[in-house]
């Protein structure tokens, strides 16, 4: 069980609504990332924060890079020459449904991964840009007649930690677990969003999440239809409340690439796993259609309704 954060203000707010909580709740509590206030919530502003994250994430990346570099008295045009900068980024879901992004941020010398860091990589120098860079990007939004122009940033809560096992530098098992701990997290415990996309309004009412991620898709499909934000495609995204591209992105030097980890597993698949104990597997390319059908419960469900219908009409007849 958790206490909610008291509020700052004893005041309430213009709808009569108290501005703090201050109540117990369990980890399943459906309360638990419920605006206090859904009428004095920003649900616009939620909204564009996710359709801009993306490009709030790679002005920080040019910001972090350009920091180190005047850092040192390096032209940031020639700071590949002396080291290289990738990151990994996971978007993990909140319980309030807006996306919170972890950040693995590593600097190798200029030949990558198998390249120590000059030697003024420290990890106070990477820390002190990568705080500067999260507190001053910003992105502004299109002028909107109906909304204005929002100018969106990086939040207040801001943890930078230094990720390593138990030897001085992170390896491959630390990194993973870190990434693997906030995308099954951001996958399962929040119910934020669908997986398919949501073809017209209607369909928002139909699907199994709480009235304040709906709301969130009703917003979306509402500035989806205004000219100004067309680019953002906000109707094509409302399943995921505005946030495009994977829930796992990063640089392209930062490790193996998708499409060399594609090929392993198309091999791998296509050789028995690489064992030699396995059967032989025979991949046939030619195929037809059979035909398609109840399965055997929904033939059942089907025979009953077919013999409702028909005793109706047989009693309809009799009755005329």
């Amino acid at each position: 069980m958790t206490r909610c954060p008291p509020s700052r203000c004893s005041s309430r707010r213009e709808h009569g609504r108290p501005l703090g909580c201050g109540a117990m709740h369990g980890p399943d509590d459906a309360a638990v990332g419920r605006p206090l206030c859904a009428e004095c919530y920003d649900y616009t502003g939620h909204v564009l924060w996710h359709a801009h994250a993306s490009k709030l994430r790679d002005r920080f990346v040019i910001d972090v890079r350009r920091r180190l570099a005047s850092s040192v008295g390096l032209v940031q045009s020639r700071f590949a020459e002396h080291a290289r900068l990738s990151f990994a980024r996971v978007a993990e879901y909140q319980k309030r449904a807006a996306v919170h992004v972890h950040t693995i941020v590593r600097l190798d010398g200029p030949a990558g991964l198998s390249d120590e860091p000059p030697a003024w990589g420290t990890v106070d120098r990477l820390t002190d840009a990568v705080r500067a860079s999260a507190h001053w990007v910003q992105v502004g939004t299109p002028y909107s007649p109906a909304v204005g122009e929002v100018v969106l940033r990086w939040g207040v809560q801001l943890d930078v930690r230094r990720l390593r096992p138990d030897g001085d530098r992170p390896d491959d098992d630390a990194v993973a677990a870190y990434v693997a701990k906030y995308v099954t997290k951001g996958a399962s415990e929040t119910g934020a969003g669908t997986d398919h996309p949501l073809p017209t309004w209607h369909d928002i009412d139909m699907v199994p999440v709480s009235e304040h991620v709906r709301t969130l898709m009703r917003t979306c499909w509402r500035l989806g239809g205004l000219p100004e934000y067309e680019h953002l495609r906000l109707r094509a995204w409302a399943h995921t409340l505005g946030h495009r591209g994977h829930i796992l992105t990063k640089s392209r030097a930062y490790s193996t690439t998708y499409a060399a980890l594609r090929a392993e597993r198309a091999h791998h698949m296509g050789h028995g796993g690489g064992q030699d104990d396995l059967p032989a597997q025979v991949a046939d390319r030619h195929w037809r259609y059979v035909g398609s059908g109840h399965t055997p419960g929904a033939a059942l469900i089907a025979a009953g309704i077919a013999d409702d219908l028909a005793e109706s009409r047989r009693l309809g007849v009799e009755a005329k």
